[in-house]
């Protein structure tokens, strides 16, 4: 199978150096040069494995781990900076980081790294976005941007398609606004959190006929996608 991995690196020619090794493995690799389009990446696409530069702009390796383990509890992350003190690595596994590379490295080592981090987790269980997914009682179109209830069948746009997905990867558990908008938009300033309002009041309305499924408003926190039995 085609193993994806994200990297997160602002210094943009290791940046390349380490995407092209990677991809001379075999390995699909998606470079990003700061936290926030980082973040905005993992939403968008499924990845079995991340490697994290610390020191970035917009966002930092460690609150950019914490935003990924929201979102997935169990995909390898490896961090690569330039700190060695004990201190900044135990921040770094606190944040849900799997392992640590200090800076400078050898690609080799980096090999090293990822195969021992890849062998730990069951690739076959990792699969791709499925098209159809199932929200409560409501079949979601991912593909078609559609929601099909019983007969009806109601058009999303695809930022609410994007919210939806973020939101059920995390169902029945509190998701901050601040992962959502950076997820979705890439940014969380107040016009853009004014729009996921507007989006998640679209999201209940076209959800509302299906009693199984609850989008709560956590005040002061973000929003709980509840699918009730």
């Amino acid at each position: 199978m085609e193993i994806k991995i994200l990297l997160a690196e602002d210094d943009t020619n290791l940046g390349f150096v380490v995407s092209d090794h990677l991809k001379t493995e075999g390995y699909i690799v998606s470079l990003c040069s700061d936290g926030i389009e980082a973040l905005k990446r993992f939403n968008e696409e499924v990845y079995h494995m991340c490697i994290l530069d610390v020191m970035m702009p917009k966002k930092d390796g460690f609150t950019l781990a914490k935003d990924i383990r929201t979102l997935h509890k169990e995909i390898p992350i490896l961090f690569l900076t330039a700190k060695s003190q004990l201190e900044d690595k135990a921040e770094g596994f606190r944040s849900g980081g799997d392992d640590y590379l200090t800076k400078p490295f050898s690609v080799e080592e980096l090999s090293f790294r990822v195969k021992a981090l890849l062998k730990r987790v069951n690739l076959s269980k990792e699969r791709p976005d499925d098209i159809i997914l199932q929200v409560g009682n409501t079949m979601f179109d991912t593909e078609n941007l559609s929601l099909s209830y019983k007969n009806k069948v109601q058009s999303v746009t695809k930022k609410e398609a994007q919210i939806l997905k973020l939101m059920l990867r995390q169902r029945n558990q509190v998701i901050p606004r601040e992962v959502i908008l950076n997820g979705v938009w890439g940014q969380d300033d107040y016009f853009v959190g004014r729009s996921l309002d507007v989006f998640i009041t679209k999201l209940r309305k076209y959800l509302k006929e299906d009693q199984t499924v609850q989008i709560t408003n956590i005040h002061g926190v973000g929003f709980k996608l509840s699918i009730l039995s």
